[in-house]
């Protein structure tokens, strides 16, 4: 894009590089659109259901305590417990740390007195996307978000 005249490059990484075979570049870390932006309308699609994109959804905190989560080690629950014919599906799955799914267990929260602390619904594509890289975004970026 650099090369085609669409971008500027406003920002390079100083340890990261692309090698030709008669040219060094470093990596740019933020480039800025030259002309109009076209919007990509496979971001406004639903996000597949898994277990990653549930942790994303939820912003990496237990819906229950808020504790930060990992994403190694998280439990998925069942809002309304599969054995009172709760299903698997968005609207249903949140982001909890293993204590308080265990001390809900094969209740629902209001039957276990538990606080839920936000209403599970389908996200779009692009908000598990900004949550996903906002989690690991760049020292370079801070400047500019």
């Amino acid at each position: 894009m650099w090369f085609a005249g669409r971008v500027e490059i406003v920002c390079v990484y100083q340890d990261k590089f692309i090698r030709t075979v008669d040219k060094t570049f470093n990596v740019p870390s933020i480039v800025r659109f030259i002309g109009k932006v076209v919007k990509n309308w496979a971001f406004e699609r639903k996000a597949r259901f898994s277990k990653k994109n549930v942790f994303y959804r939820d912003k990496g905190e237990c819906q229950y305590c808020k504790k930060k989560l990992k994403l190694d080690n998280f439990t998925i629950d069942h809002v309304i417990p599969a054995s009172q014919g709760g299903l698997k599906r968005w609207d249903n799955i949140v982001a909890c740390c293993k204590a308080c799914n265990q001390a809900k267990g094969n209740r629902t929260p209001k039957q276990a007195k538990m606080h839920l602390r936000t209403t599970p619904k389908i996200p779009r594509y692009s908000d598990i996307k900004t949550v996903e890289k906002n989690m690991s975004i760049p020292k370079e970026w801070l400047d500019y978000l």
